[in-house]
């Protein structure tokens, strides 16, 4: 009987620790843990005292007044004392408020919803139909808009990529633009003539009415043609006036300056950044003072002092945001009304933009700005007087979704057009005999290049769906910014290496050397890339997508326990949920969760399930132990934004794969890319175990290290990717889609590009000749030493001995370098620096 009763106590231990971790993961509510505690009770014959005490706090904890009374109300008194949950100044409160949260939230959670992520829109602008997969089909997985509007507007997206956008990328060459240090004036008025500046502008105002998409597309060509042609055509349509007036513009604003401003006969640009308010921009000086002329009418007096203004020097408008004042509150909103955005005719007396910066080299115009005494009317206030003092709110809300278009779309084109070069470059460049693509030394850059560009495409148009469906997700673009300029560097770093000494001697046959100058740039604006990492991402994405933290301090800062009674038991649910989701998760490496595809991704699928059950976890942790100073702790959100970042990229990049059809000549990208994706994941939450001061921390990284998330993609892997960006077919066209290819032999790609197609076509025929020569029918020396023997042997025909020999004349051609008499180079650079004096 003994042995019974203790079988029976040991079985019932199991069932109770089984159904312990069965709840934890499946995250059940308080009630549900109620019963559980009592039926524990019952199968063990609980005295009466323990079932009074547990009726007690069963009782407290399931009636929301009595748990509000007794614990609520203390926790709120000690979180207040300690200071646990972040202060939020009102500057931040207008940043975290700007825009929305979309699939952020889910990772934060700690339980992404896959479904979901699979069904959020991925636009494609195919250039023919493409048949849709029945998996895909069975998924109902959405690739591009089903609408008949729909389908004109991609129509008409490709109509002008192929037409208008082809032709201005036709009119000059990267070397021609930098060898004037301007465009040309016939793409000047060329981009005029097409609505180039009003892309984004309604057609009702003389625009062209384009979408995200059509206009992310049309900045990543523009991006592998020449980087000034982005600096030049995004400013007038990303974050500056037209922006700004189609949001919050009055319609008298609007009738008047937006059908100038698509036309291009006004030049607009948007001065923010000052000498000591850069990344802070929310600390700006420059300022207004409202008064009442002797007309009777109110009238802004102005004065500022900006830099790195794009455009400053040749805009006819100016957007300005500046700290308003209204010392006799005319405007009846106090003295202090606070940031606003003002449009400013740049021939106003006191307007000053007769000088230039020189950034990198790069020759777009980008300007310091100063205004003295400035008078304009109180009607140039973008909005009228009704958004006087919303200034920094129109900011935030604009950069919200625009940060995730404008850079992403330039980096994903200089990442195609390096890929298209050095795939190219790798395959009529020899050294030693051979191909300089067929050394590993060259592969692993090579497989980098490729599957980084197949990542970025996928995010770009990821991003680019949810913007054209209405979403405004700020921490999604703070990511989609930071990442694609931090790749697009990576990318053009290891395509200089491939190109060596191709790569640094300018002049109209190097490729890469302006973008390579170029590179700091998109690295610096829109949120310098340190901020946007340590700050921004998690800084802010740690309260404004999880989906407790914000509320929970809104409630605790008006006091409000009812309210923070709701969310906080929520919230420690959550935490129970996501630690036995870690620990199961971590201990299976994922395979316990399940994953809404079948095949060779679905692995991926249940990593991302674990990996996002961890960064939640973690994060309730480090809140939990740093409270308010953890936006102190910079190396740590650092980190945590490295693994957010790398998951979201994670998920673009399947959702790229569903979207178009599963493609099995796609799974090596698709590999390398998310293999790729998740040991920078890993190396994300090594760094933060090792450093975070949290008890078994090190025992814990050391658990990381033995059982990774993830590892870098094999050197198998990389060779395959490597070949695809080598080899001519339709997955390097695909990966390099829509980018500027220029078809005269003469230009630089152009004339790579028919040395590689020659040289390829080339290789079958020496093929031929080495056979041969194995075969003793030849002697025994390199082939293209034996072609005039394999032609008299009839081993090869003259029309073969032909291509061979324009294949030779064409890969020779296609490696030369630019080189300058003295007298030349003097005058090149005498006009440069002419040209920046003047």
């Amino acid at each position: 009987m003994i042995n019974l009763f203790e079988s029976t106590f040991s079985i019932s231990i199991v069932i109770f620790l089984l159904a312990l971790v069965v709840f934890g993961y499946m995250g059940v509510p308080l009630w549900v843990w109620s019963l559980y505690v009592a039926t524990i009770l019952w199968v063990f014959q609980a005295p009466i005292w323990g079932w009074i005490i547990f009726g007690v706090v069963a009782l407290v904890f399931n009636i929301p007044q009595l748990r509000q009374l007794i614990i609520t109300t203390p926790i709120v008194k000690t979180l207040k004392a300690l200071k646990l949950l972040p202060k939020i100044s009102d500057t931040e409160r207008e940043a975290i408020e700007a825009g929305n949260v979309w699939v952020d939230g889910e990772f934060f959670s700690g339980k992404p919803n896959f479904k979901r992520l699979l069904n959020e829109p991925y636009p494609l602008i195919p250039k023919n139909s493409v048949r849709i997969s029945d998996s895909r089909r069975a998924l109902r997985i959405p690739s591009a808009p089903a609408t008949i509007e729909g389908r004109s507007e991609l129509k008409n997206i490709r109509s002008f990529l192929d037409n208008q956008v082809e032709k201005v990328c036709q009119m000059a060459t990267d070397w021609e633009i930098h060898s004037r240090q301007d465009l040309p004036p016939e793409v000047w008025d060329y981009l005029r003539q097409e609505r180039f500046f009003g892309m984004m502008i309604p057609t009702e105002y003389g625009g062209l009415g384009f979408s995200n998409l059509a206009y992310s597309s049309i900045m990543m060509k523009l991006a592998s043609r020449s980087f000034t042609h982005t600096a030049t055509v995004g400013v007038t349509n990303s974050l500056g006036p037209a922006k700004l007036l189609l949001r919050y513009g009055t319609e008298a604003q609007k009738d008047y300056y937006l059908p100038r401003l698509a036309t291009g006969e006004e030049i607009p640009c948007f001065a923010l950044t000052e000498p000591n308010a850069g990344s802070d921009a929310g600390s700006i000086i420059s300022n207004g003072v409202v008064f009442k002329g002797d007309d009777g009418k109110l009238y802004l007096r102005l004065n500022w002092k900006k830099r790195y203004i794009t455009l400053a020097t040749i805009a006819t408008l100016m957007g300005l945001a500046f700290r308003l004042r209204d010392p006799d509150n005319l405007l009846g909103k106090g003295e202090d009304v606070g940031i606003t955005c003002a449009l400013i005719p740049t021939s106003t007396p006191g307007v000053i933009i007769n000088r230039r910066h020189d950034p990198m080299g790069v020759p777009f115009y980008n300007s310091p700005t100063e205004g003295h005494d400035v008078v304009i009317s109180i009607d140039q206030i973008i909005g009228g007087t009704e958004q006087a003092g919303q200034g920094w709110k129109m900011l935030m809300q604009s950069l919200a979704a625009g940060r995730g278009i404008s850079f992403p779309a330039t980096c994903t084109g200089i990442a195609k057009l390096v890929t298209r070069v050095t795939g190219a470059y790798s395959r009529v460049r020899r050294q030693f005999g051979l191909n300089i693509g067929r050394f590993e030394g060259i592969e692993e850059p090579l497989a980098r290049i490729g599957g980084l560009t197949y990542l970025m495409e996928a995010a770009r148009l990821y991003t680019v769906g949810a913007v054209d469906r209405g979403e405004q997700p700020a921490v999604i673009s703070a990511i989609a910014k930071y990442n694609f300029t931090e790749l697009s560097r990576k990318i053009i770093n290891d395509g200089m290496d491939i190109l060596g000494g191709a790569g640094i001697c300018r002049g109209s046959r190097n490729l890469l050397a302006n973008i390579y100058s170029a590179t700091p740039i998109p690295i610096t604006v829109e949120g310098a890339n340190i901020l946007t990492r340590t700050m921004i991402i998690f800084g802010q994405g740690v309260i404004r997508s999880h989906p407790y933290v914000y509320r929970e301090i809104e409630a605790l800062n008006k006091s409000d326990i009812k309210a923070f009674d709701r969310v906080f038991w929520h919230h420690l649910g959550s935490i129970v949920r996501n630690f036995f989701r870690t620990l199961l998760l971590s201990l299976t490496r994922g395979y316990l969760a399940l994953s809404p595809v079948s095949g060779a991704t679905a692995k991926y699928y249940r990593k991302l399930a674990w990996s996002t059950a961890s960064f939640a976890f973690l994060t309730d942790v480090v809140l939990l132990t740093y409270g308010g100073s953890l936006k102190r702790q910079e190396k740590l959100t650092g980190r945590f934004a490295d693994i957010l970042s790398w998951m979201y990229l994670a998920t673009a990049t399947l959702r790229r794969f569903e979207a178009e059809g599963r493609n099995p000549e796609d799974l090596p990208l698709v590999h390398w890319s998310i293999q790729y994706a998740f040991a920078q994941i890993q190396q994300g939450f090594e760094g933060i175990f090792s450093n975070i001061s949290l008890p078994l921390s090190k025992v814990i990284a050391t658990w990381w290290r033995l059982n990774p998330i993830g590892k870098m993609p094999s050197d198998q892997l990389g060779s395959k990717v490597a070949q695809i960006v080598q080899n001519l077919g339709t997955q390097r066209e695909r990966l390099t889609a829509d980018m500027h290819i220029p078809t005269n032999t003469e230009e630089a790609l152009g004339r790579l590009e028919n040395a590689f197609a020659l040289s390829v076509q080339a290789e079958s025929i020496l093929q031929k000749i080495k056979t041969a020569s194995k075969e003793g029918k030849l002697p025994s020396e390199k082939p293209r030493n034996l072609i005039r023997n394999a032609l008299e042997a009839k081993i090869i025909n003259l029309d073969e001995v032909e291509l061979l020999t324009q294949a030779e004349t064409a890969r020779n051609d296609s490696i030369q370098v630019d080189a300058f008499t003295l007298e030349e180079y003097s005058k090149k650079t005498t006009r440069k620096v002419i040209k920046q004096t003047a």
